[in-house]
């Protein structure tokens, strides 16, 4: 955005427009947004996982340690 702020690039054009009145923003017409839209929609953009996020916390126990219920244990 300029420093007076009142135009912005377009984030997928680069074209500049206004801010204010601009009901599409932050794109630059319908156009720029719809197809901001279909990307998501289409899978050409994802969010990245935080792979620290997902990874087990020293805390969380290990599912193969589990022992076996005694009363769920085949009968021999």
């Amino acid at each position: 955005m300029s420093q007076d702020g009142r135009t912005a690039r377009c984030p997928l054009c680069g074209r500049r427009t206004t801010w204010e009145d601009n009901r599409y923003r932050p794109f630059c017409s319908e156009r720029c947004r719809l197809a901001d839209l279909d990307g998501w929609l289409s899978g050409r953009y994802i969010v990245a996982e935080d792979p620290e996020a997902s990874a087990p916390s020293p805390a969380d126990p290990d599912p193969t340690d589990e022992q076996p219920d005694p009363e769920l244990r085949e009968k021999t």
